[in-house]
């Protein structure tokens, strides 16, 4: 066999041998790092799925509290206003008298609300909302 012959096999050897073993390497390293990327991801969507579970528990029951103390407030308002329409009517002479002015002064109160305290409200509305999601 000719001295070139054996050279250019043993080149041709151990070129395939490595780039055999580096092309394993790269697959091996590519597969992991796919692995690592998938599980990546999924670890970031429960994490965001954890996160909008907090956040929308903390908006539920932010309004839930609010409402429970709305209820109560609401209830108490109207046996106030009751109470005072009977009272005001007795002083009037007719009772429907006093549910009219006790109506009368709630239009006029709403009026003034909404003309002058509507925008203010609505924005204090906005920012308590805003400050429980990004809290």
């Amino acid at each position: 066999m000719p001295r070139n012959f054996q050279k250019t096999n043993i080149r041709m050897f151990i070129k395939n041998f490595f780039t055999q073993n580096a092309m394993d390497g790269h697959t091996e390293l590519f597969e992991s790092l796919v692995e690592k990327t998938v599980d990546y991801g999924k670890t970031s969507l429960r994490l965001m799925k954890l996160r909008t579970l907090s956040k929308t528990s903390d908006i539920v029951s932010s309004l839930l509290s609010h409402l429970v103390v709305l209820v109560f407030v609401l209830s108490f308002m109207l046996f106030l206003s009751f109470g005072l329409a009977i009272w005001i009517g007795e002083i009037l002479g007719k009772g429907w008298y006093g549910f009219l002015v006790v109506a009368a002064f709630y239009g006029l109160a709403g009026l003034l609300t909404h003309l002058f305290l509507h925008k203010w409200l609505k924005r204090m509305a906005d920012d308590q909302f805003i400050k429980q999601v990004l809290k």
